[in-house]
């Protein structure tokens, strides 16, 4: 077996979470390279005629968009419902979308650190927890979690 042959995707499907740009972007198109299916969320995100989708596509991937605000709880529950009725089998699931909202800590609200926290923590644990419930009982599958360097610019 070959060393690129170790990285072959062929067969699976990735969830990729804020894939419109940067780091999701380029982890989704990576894995549709490797060979995986796409699906990509994002709270911007176009569903249909996507930049990442259009990348993954034109790789021979099939890509499917959803559009969801993470820090939403309700949408998120919502987003997942449509989910595991579209694509009963996430393979590996990228735990990428993150927000930062900058302010002074002295002028920071509480609606902001609420986003935050709802983006970067409690939205990556319950996509985990909901997803990976199915990888267990198969006993397989993948998780992977990002972090962005701008964590270190606090004001």
């Amino acid at each position: 077996m070959s060393f690129l042959q170790q990285f072959d995707l062929s067969g699976k499907t990735a969830l990729v979470t804020g894939c419109k740009r940067g780091i999701g972007r380029a982890m989704a198109v990576a894995l549709a390279e490797a060979g995986a299916d796409i699906i990509g969320v994002s709270a911007s995100l176009e569903v249909e005629g996507s930049g990442v989708g259009k990348e993954v596509t034109a790789l021979g991937r099939s890509f499917r968009g959803y559009q969801c605000n993470l820090s939403d709880r309700s949408a998120l529950y919502s987003f997942l419902e449509s989910l595991k009725h579209d694509v009963p089998v996430i393979d590996i699931l990228v735990n990428n979308a993150g927000t930062i909202l900058r302010k002074p800590a002295t002028e920071h609200p509480d609606e902001y650190w609420d986003e935050v926290i709802d983006t970067n923590l409690n939205a990556p644990f319950i996509l985990t927890r909901e997803i990976g419930r199915d990888m267990v009982a198969r006993g397989s599958g993948k998780i992977i979690f990002t972090a962005s360097l701008l964590t270190f610019q606090g004001e």
